[in-house]
């Protein structure tokens, strides 16, 4: 199983920041997904990479530790689960996204492989980040 962990300090209150990282659709677009959908707690989101288009149906969690969680109902990989979690830090908070995922069998050996997806998803987390520090300065 590969793991994707990024964390950043923001300048804001973490109830501040995990109100805006429960605010599912524009935090998910911030990643630079070119759909999201929320109904209920089912969140669909879909990307494309290059020549390969990557959709997934991923279950939302509330977690008491976790300002988000979401783990991967149907998609490309046998697995995969992230978790956001905001500490209080220095008079604002420290953010942490860690992705685990295992690729599905189909997927091994295709274009996409570990190392493309670990470096698309720390992209996507930096852009989330990048978007809590600018909604919430």
């Amino acid at each position: 199983m590969a793991t994707v962990t990024r964390s950043r300090r923001v300048d804001a209150p973490p109830a501040t920041v995990r109100e805006a990282i429960r605010d599912v659709e524009p935090f998910m677009r911030a990643a630079g997904f070119d759909e999201v959908s929320l109904d209920g707690d089912t969140l669909e989101i879909a990307q494309g990479m290059g020549l390969v288009r990557i959709e997934l149906t991923l279950d939302v969690r509330r977690d008491a530790d976790a300002a988000l969680v979401y783990e991967q109902r149907d998609g490309i990989f046998d697995h995969m689960t992230t978790r956001y979690e905001v500490a209080e830090a220095d008079g604002g908070s420290e953010v942490t996204a860690t992705t685990e995922f295992e690729l599905g069998t189909a997927v091994v050996g295709s274009a996409l492989d570990g190392t493309v997806i670990t470096r698309q998803r720390t992209k996507e987390i930096e852009a989330q980040f990048d978007y809590l520090e600018s909604e919430l300065a």
